[in-house]
């Protein structure tokens, strides 16, 4: 794995909480197991595994829902989730979270959390980074720097950096005006680094028509729209997020020939997750994925995790993965994670500095690690 951890790479769909660590999971899990609110001995085995079932998996995404109404432990997620990317060479990351309100009758952090206090949590955690250096805004706005970005001020010296935006999801359960409260959230935390709107969520729940008016309006003040889409089988629904035409798409795993059509001629990036269709069984192998259709039609793509804790995976291992599978050698992912940069919702400088990125580690490709498996 040592050649695609040291390669820079793009995250532009993870999920906050769905990339909680395994050990922070196992820790917070016994705490609660101690307090009586779960049954330890139910999620132990599950947490310890590696190639969990799909079952198991939605078992862990309980855990993680109970888990994260406490404004310190989403502060605690947050940290460890931007450590850990930069820790494999992540230079940009875009973390996409679903603001949520939590009424727990218990004396603690929970009490009263609301949309905009657990985004502050979120943005508290960004703050809390000490491994690396993290600019969460200061190029997108005219605000000043020590608001939105964090430096290494003590010594001068030049640290590792990774530039990380927001994105705020807006849940497939809410309604029209709870999908509005979650935009105008995003527009009052611009200066924060939110960058733009997610729609994800149970993909059987919920109508696209109820969530448009939103959707519009972000857009018409300048915010990016990301759409999980075609998660499973729904052409209407699959055909209207395209005549929409968001900034990207996420997965597209159930889509039949019109909408292959469609999205091709429509030139919408695809946020690609392999292990996650995978272990979601929305992919029922990795030689049928659509991965392979769309690279040789120079469709624009890109690799992400998805929920890296969860399924057990990591960036490099998508891209090792990738390598693997489809017969792409170092120049051909190397290319992949750089064409990455143009579909990032942060606008020109941090482009450009990105660009740089790559175009220093392309002078030293060659001095990388050799082993690609």
């Amino acid at each position: 794995m040592d050649w695609w951890v040291s390669m820079p790479k793009v995250e532009l769909h993870a999920h906050l909480n769905g990339s909680i660590r395994n050990s922070t999971l196992l820790e917070l899990a016994g705490e609660l197991g101690e307090k009586g609110t779960i049954n330890f001995s139910d999620v132990e085995h599950v947490i310890l595994k590696h190639d969990r079932s799909l079952r198991e998996v939605f078992k862990l995404f309980d855990l993680i829902h109970i888990i994260t109404t406490d404004h310190k432990i989403v502060t605690r997620i947050t940290e460890e989730v931007v450590e850990d990317f930069a820790a494999e060479n992540v230079v940009y990351l875009e973390l996409r979270t679903t603001p949520k309100c939590a009424l727990v009758h218990k004396r603690n952090d929970s009490i009263g959390m609301s949309k905009q206090s657990y985004m502050e949590a979120v943005v508290e955690g960004l703050r809390a980074v000490s491994t690396v250096e993290v600019d969460f805004g200061s190029h997108d706005l005219s605000t000043p720097a020590d608001s939105s970005a964090i430096s290494d001020k003590g010594n001068g010296s030049q640290r590792k950096k990774i530039h990380v935006r927001l994105l705020l999801s807006i849940d497939r359960r809410e309604t029209t005006t709870a999908a509005m409260e979650t935009v105008e959230l995003a527009l009052e935390m611009r200066h924060l680094g939110v960058v733009g709107i997610d729609l994800s969520g149970n993909p059987t729940i919920g109508e696209w028509a109820t969530f448009l008016p939103a959707l519009k309006f972000a857009r018409e003040q300048g915010l990016s729209i990301t759409l999980h889409c075609g998660e499973v089988p729904n052409p209407e629904e699959i055909q209207a997020m395209l005549s929409f035409l968001p900034g990207r798409i996420g997965h597209a795993c159930c889509f039949e020939e019109d909408e292959w059509s469609k999205l091709k001629s429509s030139k919408i990036p695809v946020e690609i997750c392999l292990t996650s269709n995978l272990r979601t069984e929305t992919i029922p192998s990795i030689d049928v994925h659509h991965f392979a259709d769309l690279y040789n039609s120079k469709h624009p793509i890109l690799l992400c995790t998805d929920d890296s804790g969860v399924f057990s995976t990591s960036l490099s291992n998508e891209y090792s993965l990738a390598s693997s599978s489809f017969g792409l050698g170092k120049a051909e992912m190397f290319q992949l994670a750089r064409d990455a940069i143009g579909f990032i919702f942060a606008n020109d400088v941090v482009k450009e500095e990105l660009v740089k990125i790559f175009a220093s580690a392309a002078r030293n490709l060659d001095s990388w690690p050799q082993s690609c498996t």
